[in-house]
């Protein structure tokens, strides 16, 4: 065997520390195992024993999942497996100040494929108190153009509400997200990119197209309504 055969054998040395090991064999023992939300896991003196390594160990690495939601401490029960919360740990990930310019773009892409995407569950499940709502939000909105920028706190009010209306409870956290998103595509200089502008469907047009319950219109109309910001992102 030559030397560039040789080092090509030389097997990568797993950098990973004790505690991201410990993490990983635990995530895969509750998933081998099919543990559910509830059941109780082994204490840190017997996962300790049996893998081999310090309390202080495990203790870190047990710490990492109830950071993620993923276990909890009950009281005379112990540790126990829970169904982590996915909008808490979004929002505490959602720090503008922390996440860089490209993360931001990214959530800003995808607030605009979900607002799109969750046209059915809005148009499903509207009461008509919703509706009156959206109603006094847009009640003095000017007519649209194709060039009419909305404030950061009307846009949130109006798309926040929809979200709410999904009745789907992570999208209503989604809601939380939402001024970090706005405020990126302002600062960033995303919302004033000069391009050929098309006409766009205004909030209030998108609640008189609500108000036909017609989920495919209403699809069509939030795409419209998003126009502008897709040919941004698709042009940037």
């Amino acid at each position: 065997m030559n030397t560039e055969e040789l080092k090509i054998a030389i097997p990568a040395i797993d950098t990973r520390s004790l505690v991201d090991k410990v993490e990983m064999n635990l995530m895969d023992l509750f998933t081998k195992h099919h543990l559910k939300p509830g059941d109780v896991i082994p204490r840190e003196v017997e996962l300790a024993a049996a893998m081999g390594v310090s309390r202080t160990v495990i203790r870190e690495s047990l710490n990492r999942l109830k950071t993620m939601g993923l276990i909890e401490s009950k009281k005379h029960k112990g540790t126990v497996i829970k169904s982590p919360d996915i909008s808490l740990i979004l929002q505490k990930s959602m720090n503008p100040k922390i996440l860089d310019d490209n993360t931001l773009r990214d959530v800003f892409e995808m607030r605009l494929v979900i607002e799109v995407g969750m046209s059915d569950l809005v148009v499903g499940r509207a009461t008509e108190k919703d509706i009156q709502e959206l109603k006094a939000i847009v009640k003095d909105e000017d007519s649209p153009s194709s060039d009419t920028l909305f404030d950061v706190d009307y846009e949130i009010k109006f798309h926040g509400k929809l979200y709410e209306m999904t009745g789907n409870e992570t999208l209503k956290s989604f809601q939380s997200l939402l001024l970090p998103v706005f405020n990126y595509a302002y600062s960033s200089g995303l919302i004033n990119k000069q391009f050929e502008t098309h006409h766009y469907v205004s909030h209030k047009e998108l609640v008189e197209i609500l108000e036909t319950r017609d989920p495919g219109k209403f699809r069509k109309g939030m795409r419209r309504h998003l126009e502008n910001h897709f040919r941004r992102i698709l042009m940037a």
